[in-house]
């Protein structure tokens, strides 16, 4: 975990986009990264090229499901992305592999599990969950964010009243 974050801003556009990010609970668990460092850690360990290629699209500012994989299969907490992508070096000394650094938002108040997830096909028909259940960076659309975070009963931080209950009071 780098001690000296680059500051980046948020994105220019102003909209935030929406992520999942996969991780083993054995390996990464959100207890875990409740205790990394001010609540940031890096976002590695990510092998495969479409999983590479969405933690490139990300920006600074953008949400992330944090998701126990393996037995769990749940949507735990948020996560949002502090640092964009930058490469590092893995054991062959190749650099395509790249990380991003996210920091703790908040644990959703209810752990939404997959099957949860997958009794809402009409709002998740596009949620790439479904679709590529083995890719562990994904994107998340708008309407299938709002319904989790409704499912969930939103996440620590939110008022949960209206459009506010994606958002977090800042800190």
């Amino acid at each position: 975990m780098p001690r000296n974050l680059k500051k980046e801003p948020v994105r220019s556009d102003g909209k935030r986009s929406y992520w999942l990010l996969k991780t083993e609970p054995a390996e990464w668990s959100w207890e875990d990264q409740l205790r990394s460092d001010g609540g940031v850690s890096r976002w590695d360990g990510v092998r495969n090229r479409q999983a590479q290629k969405n933690l490139k699209s990300m920006k600074c500012g953008d949400h992330c499901f944090f998701y126990h994989s393996g037995r769990e299969r749940r949507v735990i907490g948020v996560v949002e992305v502090v640092r964009t992508w930058y490469s590092t070096t893995d054991d062959r000394g190749d650099d395509w592999e790249g990380v991003v650094d996210v920091r703790t938002v908040a644990e959703i108040r209810r752990a939404v599990d997959l099957r949860d997830i997958r009794a809402e096909a009409k709002v998740m028909k596009d949620f790439a969950l479904l679709r590529q259940p083995r890719l562990s960076v994904v994107p998340v659309p708008e309407r299938a964010w709002d319904r989790i975070c409704e499912m969930g009963g939103g996440f620590g931080g939110e008022d949960n009243e209206g459009e506010d209950k994606k958002e977090v009071l800042s800190e």
